[in-house]
Parts: structure tokens; sequence; C-alpha cells
């Protein structure tokens, strides 16, 4: 998972040091969307930005995953050899 794993480490430099302005970003982006559907839809963009903001405070710093989330490396498989069904 190396592209992953470079992908992720670019995203967390570009979210450190930049915290604020992205949750002011995402305030904002929720605020245009309430604006134009007439606040229908409030209730439901109010939630995708709170889990916005809390992914930007848990990716913004360095660091390992949470235990819950850290995946254990995989032992190789020993390959089977087919099974011979001659008669």
């Amino acid at each position: 998972m190396g592209l992953l794993d470079d992908l992720k480490g670019k995203a967390q430099g570009l979210i450190q040091g930049n915290e604020q302005a992205i949750k002011d970003g995402i305030t904002k982006a929720g605020d245009f969307v309430d604006t134009k559907t007439g606040g229908k839809y409030a209730g439901h963009v109010d939630k995708i930005q709170d889990g916005a903001s809390k992914l930007v405070d848990k990716n913004g710093t360095p660091g390992q995953a949470p235990a819950a989330r850290q995946v254990p490396p995989v032992a190789p498989e020993t390959p089977v050899p087919p099974v011979d069904r001659t008669p």
C-alpha cells in the first residue's frame, strides 16, 4: 500500500498548518449549500461539516493511525499444489 501511504502523507502535509483555513472553507461551502437549497438540507450539511472538520483535526497531525485502524501484516500464503484427479 505504498501509493496510499504516500497520498496520505501528502494530504497530511497539505493539511498541517492550514487546519483553520480548511475548516473555514468547509464552513463557507456548507453555508453556500444552505443558501442555495433554502436550508432544506441544513441538518445533513451540518453533519457533513462536522465530519469533515473532525477529519481535518485527525489528519492534520502526523503519527500513526489509532490501534483499532491499523492493519496487521499478512503472511504470504503457501501455495497448495493442484489435486490430481486422474483415475
